[in-house]
């Protein structure tokens, strides 16, 4: 029987006895085992993703009944579709009466109450013949405690002294309190080979685009090198997105999740922190990131709207200069969560069936509009097919956040106010002076070399140059 102490020796033994990596061809230190920054999809420099929560998107928690909205949010201007885990769900020691999404049972099976597995890949073609991606969330880190490796090969599990399966271990190296799922031992290896073969199931059978990795940073670094190299030969252009935030992931990751960004952003929404505190974050970033590497922004997910509250609770009347800010950052992949474009402002439950209300006013055309700027002003784009973030040199610095993206005859300039009455913003030293339209408006301004303009309240305003 394995301990975790154990898996970790031996895995750091495998990883002293695989072949050397790659060199980056960035300016950051690390190596890429996998991929090469010049290789993410040419779609996911523009990319937009939206988190699909299945059981809760419509009364019916079908698959038959999402794929009536596939028109509707593809006219919003997303391009790839993220399904939250759809196989079945455990029932040995499962939380609440529907369990845990995260908690699988069989790999390669569907969740019946969602429907078939015919009704799935119906699905995915219907988004395929739209022009989106689809991708699927990956628990790669546990099961439940009824998959039927707990029984065939408990040897892929990590034990306890007792000899009983553990819980979920967590960053510290202690048991998680996630009693539903068992831990597996990356230490084995044909644990580790049965894994990836189950992937690819979903590759050959449904088609798939890529995986959104779950706890993606409790899994040894190892084993995603592993993935990337027996699966990207199956299909071109796969994109994997790690739930982690840490560079060495982007050996083998397109992208990262942008965490402390996102809680900087709730503190700074919320009045907690000055504005000028994301100049801090960023020029951290930048130490630790490549260009190349793509961050996962957002104002909201599945997590933090069941466990911490929805975006209007989080961040009151700035979650849309908080959106705007996040998705346009110099390495943003923006991400919309299940119900945020019709201002779904309540927790769902997680374990229970709870759905979404469509009845709240709706920000498609906010969300929409930003998407489409997005995908129209190649120097927003990801990465460095799009233009660096200046700062722009303003006063106010502790409630207003001012940057542009320029190159060549292109430019785009956010000034958003976190602060809670209007203000009167002073510009100088903009290197790009021309006629600009505001986005969200349907006036065109001159914005000169220095100037100034007034802000409304937890307001934003973006220009692009005409």
């Amino acid at each position: 029987m394995l301990t975790r102490l154990t898996m970790a020796l031996t895995a750091a033994a495998l990883a002293a006895c695989a072949p050397a990596p790659q060199e980056a061809t960035s300016s950051r230190a690390s190596t890429r085992a996998v991929v090469d920054p010049g290789m993410h999809p040419v779609w996911s420099r523009q990319a937009v993703i939206y988190e699909v929560n299945i059981r809760q998107y419509t009364p019916e928690g079908t698959f038959a009944a999402f794929r009536t909205h596939l028109e509707r949010i593809r006219a919003l201007g997303v391009d790839v579709l993220w399904f939250m885990p759809i196989q079945p769900i455990g029932q040995r020691n499962r939380k609440g009466t529907l369990g845990s999404y995260y908690s699988i049972r069989d790999y390669t099976a569907i969740n019946p109450e969602f429907g078939t597995e015919a009704d799935f890949k119906a699905l995915v073609d219907a988004a395929h013949a739209l022009g989106f991606k689809v991708i699927l969330d990956w628990v790669a880190n546990h099961t439940a405690f009824d998959h039927a490796w707990t029984t065939t090969h408990r040897d892929w599990y990590t034990t306890k002294p007792d000899g009983s399966i553990s819980r979920a271990i967590g960053g510290d190296g202690k048991e998680t309190d996630w009693s539903d799922v068992a831990d597996l031992n990356y230490a084995d290896l044909a644990m580790r080979q049965a894994m990836i073969g189950e992937m690819r199931w979903w590759l050959d059978t449904m088609k798939l685009d890529g995986f959104r990795c779950d706890m993606a940073g409790l899994v040894p670094n190892d084993f995603w090198a592993e993935v990337r190299t027996a699966l990207d030969p199956v299909k071109k252009n796969l994109f994997f997105l790690a739930e982690w935030e840490d560079p060495a992931l982007h050996r083998s990751f397109d992208a990262t999740y942008a965490w402390e960004l996102f809680h900087l952003m709730n503190d700074i929404a919320s009045g907690k922190k000055p504005v000028v505190t994301l100049d801090t974050l960023l020029a951290k970033q930048d130490t630790m990131f490549a260009p190349s590497d793509f961050r996962l922004t957002f104002t909201s997910n599945h997590d933090e709207n069941s466990w911490s509250g929805s975006e209007f609770e989080r961040m009151g009347a700035n979650h849309r200069p908080a959106y705007v800010v996040s998705a346009l950052l110099a390495r943003s992949i923006p991400l919309l969560y299940s119900g945020q474009e019709a201002s779904f402002a309540r927790r769902l439950q997680f374990f229970e069936k709870d759905s979404i209300d469509w009845s709240g006013p709706s920000l498609a055309a906010f969300y929409g509009s930003l998407f489409g700027l997005r995908r129209e002003y190649e120097v927003l784009w990801s990465g460095p097919w799009g233009a660096p973030l200046v700062r722009m040199a303003t006063d106010h610095r502790e409630t207003v956040f001012a940057f542009s993206r320029s190159r060549g005859t292109q430019s785009v300039v956010v000034f958003a106010n976190f602060g809670n009455a209007p203000v009167s913003v002073t510009y100088s030293d903009f290197a790009q002076p021309g006629n600009y339209r505001d986005w969200y408006g349907s006036s065109t301004s001159t914005l000169g070399a220095s100037g100034s303009m007034t802000i409304q309240a937890n307001d934003v305003k973006v220009f692009a140059k005409q």
